[in-house]
């Protein structure tokens, strides 16, 4: 019997449970090791800060329904890894020996890198429910004495899509509430253009989200590296095509959201550089395996990918739910493989497709693959793409619900939308 352990239980972890004990079969054990008891549905995350969703609409307890599939549950983060000897040391103490180590982490948040970012500094954050619902309280207050906002995402950012969405969703709830006219906004990115998205751009990004941020009187500046934040004002530096300094700006502002650099966990960073890049994201090859340690595995953001393209400002490449979802697919056939003696052959397909909610209106896009050139670039706008990524939430935090191992992106985005045409 084959002991197969994950490490995370998000978006990449929860769906690689229920694919790989589906895969595996009752014969084997599924453990999932998570530092919450909880799953949260990361992209609803702009849409809580604002109040438009709570965390009772976008979350739900992880154990019922690992434990109805099979799978063992231990809401403890890991403290360690030691591939030598197959071990997993929890932070309370706890050893878990491992056949099979599928990393599904996630990354850390990197807002050390920039002195006043974040929570515990001046400005909010998206990337997890409970800074959401920080930045909720805080928007309260703001609405009550509004004034500038300076939204965006610092150097070495790699998700660059829920700034957009957030400055295009706080546009949105400003003037709802009859108060867009009182707040001058600005979008400040390391992009070193407007809908770059760490992607090179997608189809005709740059002039669809050039178009949508003047339509909404949002000031932007790009090649931009946040240098320090204080209580009220933001310090930037721009930079020309050259990565030279060009310009100094300081922002002042009354409710900031800035997307940090993202890195790896401390678990996951420590397994040194054969097993990490200098980010601390683990190297894997074609079929998402350690190349050092072929049963460890490993899925999602925490993956060491490189940037699509040198940029002046260093930019980072996303990871889209689209691509996790076919980097678990893989995964849980490889390891599947391996413990029937097959050598693994499954690859995962990187092709980036993404719903962007714009507040009342969206913006999909797909680029296949994701590191061009490409066979399908393509972005358009509408507000179905808002009413798309709405039932898509739902849709996919019931399917997670019930423990579903069909591919969701798949099905939902690409064959409901009429998008899998454009393969």
């Amino acid at each position: 019997m084959a002991h197969i352990v994950i490490i995370g239980a998000s978006t990449g972890g929860l769906p690689a449970a229920y694919e790989i004990k589906e895969a595996v079969g009752s014969q084997h054990r599924v453990t999932v090791i998570s530092n919450t008891d909880t799953f949260h549905f990361v992209p609803s995350n702009p849409w809580v800060a604002v109040g438009w969703r709570s965390r009772k609409d976008t979350a739900f307890a992880l154990a019922p329904p690992l434990h109805k599939k099979g799978i063992e549950f231990i809401a403890v983060g890991a403290q360690e890894i030691k591939p030598a000897d197959n071990k997993v040391v929890l932070a309370d103490g706890q050893v878990i020996d491992y056949d099979y180590l599928v990393i599904a982490t996630g990354p850390k948040l990197a807002f050390d890198e920039v002195p006043g970012l974040g929570p515990n500094g001046f400005t909010h954050s998206v990337c997890t429910i409970g800074h959401a619902e920080e930045a909720y309280e805080r928007w309260k207050h703001f609405l009550a004495d509004p004034g500038p906002i300076v939204v965006g995402a610092a150097q070495g950012a790699s998700c660059f899509g829920p700034a957009y969405e957030f400055a295009f969703i706080m546009d949105t709830d400003l003037r709802r509430k009859k108060l867009r006219n009182r707040v001058p906004m600005t979008f400040v990115t390391s992009e070193p253009y407007i809908g770059h998205l760490g992607l090179g751009g997608v189809g005709d990004s740059k002039g669809l989200l050039e178009h949508e941020l003047r339509q909404h009187d949002i000031k932007w500046i790009t090649n931009a590296k946040t240098t320090k934040v204080e209580a009220g004002v933001m310090f930037v530096t721009e930079h020309n095509d050259k990565g030279e300094p060009v310009k100094e700006h300081q922002l002042p502002f009354k409710f900031s959201m800035m997307l940090p650099a993202f890195k790896g966990v401390d678990a996951v960073a420590a397994l040194g550089d054969q097993m990490v890049n200098p980010r601390g994201f683990v190297k894997v090859d074609k079929y998402q395996r350690s190349p050092v340690w072929p049963n460890i595995y490993s899925v999602g953001v925490c993956i060491a990918i490189p940037p699509v393209e040198a940029t002046p400002v260093p930019t980072g490449a996303p990871k889209t739910g689209y691509m996790i979802e076919s980097m678990v697919t893989a995964t849980a056939h490889n390891i599947r493989d391996a413990i029937a003696g097959i050598e693994p052959g499954h690859e995962a397909t990187w092709n980036a497709i993404c719903l962007a909610d714009m507040g009342d209106t969206g913006a999909a896009f797909v680029a296949m693959p994701q590191i061009p050139p490409r066979n399908v670039a393509w972005m358009k706008k509408g507000k179905w793409v808002h009413l798309a990524k709405v039932a898509f939430e739902k849709y996919f935090i019931g399917k997670m619900k019930k423990g579903s191992t069909e591919p969701i992106y798949e099905k939902y985005i690409l064959k409901s939308l009429g998008i899998e045409k454009l393969k």
